[in-house]
């Protein structure tokens, strides 16, 4: 067999082999968790937990406390940002997580908590630290309007979270039940001009719904879910934080001192709960959470994925995967209690999370491969070359 022969084939296998390679290492979808205390996007691998890397690197755009991730329809990932100063919209390509610019245009956002694009186009973003939404162009990020703001009044807009739409328009927001005021937000002691701080002055923590009349967003709010009893080993509060629309079509809420709650959505009926506590330690012979919940989000499977951070280790923090409809724990192999990823130190305080349609590359396989297959069909060139000339 002659060496063009050989190489030729050699070379057509390893390509094959790479193609193949190409496939198996790449997860075909990933979970983007916002690390608020990194300042900083780490992707991973939906089925495997495996990490992938900085989807976006830390500061990237001036990224702080990436709280909320929210993909548009133009497959670009809005991200909020934001401290007890300041507030902000940035985006990045949805695929590669490169900066591409602040998006939203005017008003005043401090700490943002929430977004979601909505059926009329626009973009509505929680600014928690000002007790309003705010409304923005979803094309070109200009300010519209403040759709909706608080009162410091029971039932009202008191510390809004995340923002959801369901299928028919009506717009869901979740309130911790606190109310801005200039405070002491960065621990110093000194209220230093501009900064806003949480003041906790007994309000529920409560799920709020804003009704779609025949395509028509109203800006009055009713209660969908008022604060209810706090959960077995929790921290002994209620803080309703991430919201969702689950396939089945409930809407579900995480609970940042510990839990998911799953209400009906023509009726607000609790429907199910689900406790959070994977890392628990004994205080005077009882047994108590120490970690907190952040927010949540689903995949096409049918699985429910939620993050948190232990307050007694660093706050590291860990992935939690749930089935959708039973809330069965599925922990990865080696875990329990629905631990995907075990508590580490490359989560920081993580809060955001959502599902991406990306892959996560293994480097390493599909690296090797690429390379032995340039090398092969290099070879393959050089011994034509030489079977040709004389």
């Amino acid at each position: 067999m002659q060496w063009r022969e050989i190489a030729y084939q050699a070379a057509t296998v390893v390509s094959a082999l790479t193609a193949w390679g190409l496939q198996q290492t790449s997860a075909q979808a990933a979970l983007l968790v916002g690390n608020t205390a990194g300042n900083n996007v780490l992707i991973f691998d939906e089925r495997t937990g495996k990490l992938g890397g900085e989807f976006i690197g830390a500061g990237s755009g001036g990224l702080t406390s990436p709280d909320d991730l929210t993909f548009g329809s133009d497959g670009d990932l809005y991200v909020s940002s934001g401290n007890n100063f300041s507030g902000a919209i940035l985006r990045y390509d949805g695929r590669t997580g490169q900066f591409r610019g602040r998006f939203d245009q005017g008003g005043t956002l401090i700490r943002p908590y929430g977004s979601i694009f909505g059926p009329d186009g626009e973009l509505y973003v929680s600014s928690f630290l000002t007790d309003q939404i705010l409304r923005y162009d979803g094309k070109t990020g200009a300010f519209i309007d403040v759709f909706a703001a608080g009162n410091g009044q029971a039932n009202g807009l008191n510390g809004p979270n995340d923002l959801v739409f369901d299928a028919a328009g009506n717009l869901y927001v979740t309130t911790q039940g606190s109310v801005a005021a200039p405070g002491d937000g960065d621990g110093d002691g000194d209220v230093e001009p501009g900064e806003i701080a949480a003041n906790f002055p007994g309000l529920p923590s409560q799920v709020l719904r804003f009704t779609n009349n025949n395509g028509v967003l109203s800006s009055t709010l009713t209660v969908f879910a008022d604060q209810p009893q706090p959960l077995p080993l929790s921290f002994g509060f209620v803080s309703f934080l991430g919201l969702s629309i689950a396939p089945n079509g409930d809407l579900v809420t995480t609970d940042f001192a510990n839990g998911i709650r799953s209400y009906d959505l023509a009726t607000g009926t609790l429907k199910s709960t689900i406790a959070t506590s994977y890392a628990t330690f004994n205080d005077n012979g009882q047994t108590r959470s120490s970690n907190f919940i952040g927010n949540l989000t689903f995949t096409p499977d049918n699985k429910l994925y939620t993050v948190g951070f232990d307050s007694r280790n660093n706050n590291f923090g860990a992935i939690l995967r749930y089935d959708g409809t039973t809330g069965q724990p599925l922990p990865s192999p080696g875990n329990t209690n629905a631990v995907l990823v075990a508590t580490n130190a490359n989560l920081k305080r993580p809060i955001g999370i959502a599902y991406a349609p990306i892959s996560v590359p293994e480097p390493t396989t599909t690296v090797g491969l690429l390379a032995f297959g340039a090398a092969a069909t290099a070879l393959s060139l050089k011994r034509d070359r030489k079977s040709s000339n004389p």
